[in-house]
């Protein structure tokens, strides 16, 4: 099964946020923001972090204490196969 038929739109629009602004930490209302998720609860955005750990495994978001998260190197390369955006080298 392809890995993005498995995430709903707020998934996606989650983890493009992510990907968009990788290296950076995000915190919730960020995410929010940026992701569209604006009209839905602060903690909507833990839910959709935890459907994407699921997908791409547990270690490609990382959370930063008191501050957010962010992608993981390995979570950026999986969110890049899942958006379907050709990996950058480094």
């Amino acid at each position: 099964m392809e890995l993005a038929s498995q995430l709903s739109p707020a998934d996606l629009a989650v983890l493009r946020t992510l990907l968009t602004h990788s290296g950076q930490v995000l915190g919730r209302t960020t995410i929010q923001r940026f992701a569209g998720l604006d009209h839905c609860s602060a903690r909507r955005c833990d839910s959709v972090l935890v459907s994407l750990r699921r997908v791409l495994g547990a270690d490609a978001i990382i959370t930063v204490r008191q501050r957010g998260w962010m992608l993981s190197d390995s979570g950026v390369l999986a969110a890049e196969e899942v958006l379907g955006r050709p990996a950058i080298a480094s």
